[in-house]
């Protein structure tokens, strides 16, 4: 009879050890920055966010909890305490996805635009406090707008991204380069083509009784996508997040 008792004690003991490892291994991926990756409300449906198509590719074990919020920069970000939360809860082993510059290079807007040199003291803050908590952070440069110019496809964000490349390579922090890999992808589509990653809307909608040429920000389909080249960025740095990808 004890023999049966110690047995099944230690079944149980096994059992809460093994439920709190699976526990302690849970992944929160948090996502800063602002309306490209944004969650939407239902008003503004189809434009949706990159972010909102992420968790898709994911296994149970990874949870992409989306901070970011339109229009937002680095600074107001911040200025709105919208950074304070996340930071008290990260723990070791979370990831910080921070995507900003849209918003930064609006330096007629003194509440949400920056300087280069301001964007690049931001940037280095929230890096090094994700570290602080032993957390990892991962920088992604802007993706791009659909802005073709005769047929061209023209960059609209300045030097931001160069900043964000550039802090990226003095604090060693891993970089998905989102302006690379959406300039490429809109080229290979072409002007026209690459409408359907936005949020172009026909007259009548429901959300958009007049139509939407937004050029800008995503389409359902665009999200998807968009998310999928994050995802191919993280596999060629070799994340660890890599091997909770489905």
């Amino acid at each position: 009879m004890k023999n049966k008792f110690y047995l099944a004690f230690a079944l149980a003991v096994l059992t809460v050890t093994l439920s709190f490892t699976l526990i302690q291994k849970k992944t929160t991926l948090y996502i800063i920055g602002d309306s490209t990756a944004a969650n939407k409300d239902p008003k503004t449906y189809p434009e949706t966010g990159w972010g909102m198509a992420l968790q898709a590719f994911f296994k149970a074990d990874v949870t992409v909890d989306n901070r970011a919020l339109n229009g937002r920069s680095t600074k107001s970000f911040r200025a709105e305490k919208r950074w304070d939360p996340i930071l008290a809860q990260l723990n070791p082993g979370d990831y910080v996805f921070i995507e900003f510059g849209h918003n930064d290079e609006k330096v007629d807007k003194p509440t949400v635009g920056v300087s280069l040199a301001d964007f690049k003291t931001n940037l280095i803050n929230y890096v090094k406090e994700t570290r602080s908590k032993k957390a990892l952070p991962v920088l992604l440069t802007p993706i791009s707008r659909r802005s073709f110019k005769n047929g061209v496809l023209i960059d609209s964000h300045g030097d931001y991204p160069r900043i964000t490349r550039q802090v990226a390579d003095s604090l060693q922090v891993p970089l998905i380069d989102m302006l690379a890999k959406t300039e490429s992808l809109l080229n290979r589509l072409g002007e026209e083509p690459s409408i359907k990653l936005f949020n172009h809307v026909d007259s009548g909608n429901v959300n958009y009784p007049n139509g939407k040429k937004d050029n800008t920000h995503l389409s359902p389909e665009g999200a998807k996508q968009v998310a999928g080249l994050v995802v191919k960025g993280i596999k060629e740095l070799k994340l660890d997040l890599a091997k909770k990808l489905k």
